[in-house]
């Protein structure tokens, strides 16, 4: 029993010390950048700039535009 009580503190702690997700998804990306930017979302993809992460959302304007705006995934 003692040998499982510290193996699954050490999971524990190992689970807790790793880096955590983006606090938003790509779907909710896309929604922030087509409120600053209207038309069509042709891609998201979540990009690593240092210790940051970020989502590069490229959207299709009327004029035929293709726009990107960054969005902050923490």
């Amino acid at each position: 029993m003692r040998s499982l009580a510290a193996r699954l503190s050490c999971a524990l702690m190992l689970a807790l010390s790793m880096p955590a997700w983006a606090d938003i998804g790509p779907d909710r990306a896309a929604a922030v950048a087509r409120q600053q930017v209207d038309g069509r979302v042709l891609s998201v993809e979540r990009v690593q700039s240092g210790s940051r992460v970020m989502y590069r959302v490229k959207i299709l304007t009327a004029r035929g535009e293709v726009r990107v705006v960054m969005v902050d995934g923490g």
